[in-house]
């Protein structure tokens, strides 16, 4: 299983996780998941794209996020979501170590683990 943590700002569209996805994502995956926080996991940006690909869709509470030692803390996305990583703690939580670090791509943040 990749789990491919995301992290977005409000009203990303599909096309844009899509494209920071697809940007990270290594080539032949299969059974792929996405993560995120759980007050994203509700934007249609990302349920949208998550449905277009048939990909699960996994939402958690930024306290949990927080608890995940992760390589790349930030203070700036702590200081707005209570957390201080969303796309690395995202796909650790769901997977096993990181293949692909924090990596922004556009509005879109995300990280992957297998």
């Amino acid at each position: 299983m990749t789990v491919v943590g995301v992290g977005a700002r409000p009203g990303v569209s599909a096309a844009e996780v899509l494209a920071a996805v697809d940007a990270v994502l290594p080539a032949g995956t299969t059974d792929v998941r996405l993560a995120t926080l759980d007050t994203r996991a509700a934007e249609p940006g990302l349920a949208t794209a998550a449905a277009a690909r048939g990909w699960p869709l996994t939402g958690h509470p930024a306290a949990v996020l927080a608890a995940v030692p992760v390589p790349a803390p930030s203070a700036r996305v702590a200081a707005a979501v209570g957390t201080p990583s969303v796309a690395e703690a995202a796909a650790l939580l769901g997977g096993g170590p990181l293949l692909v670090p924090r990596t922004v791509v556009g509005r879109v943040t995300v990280a992957v683990s297998a």
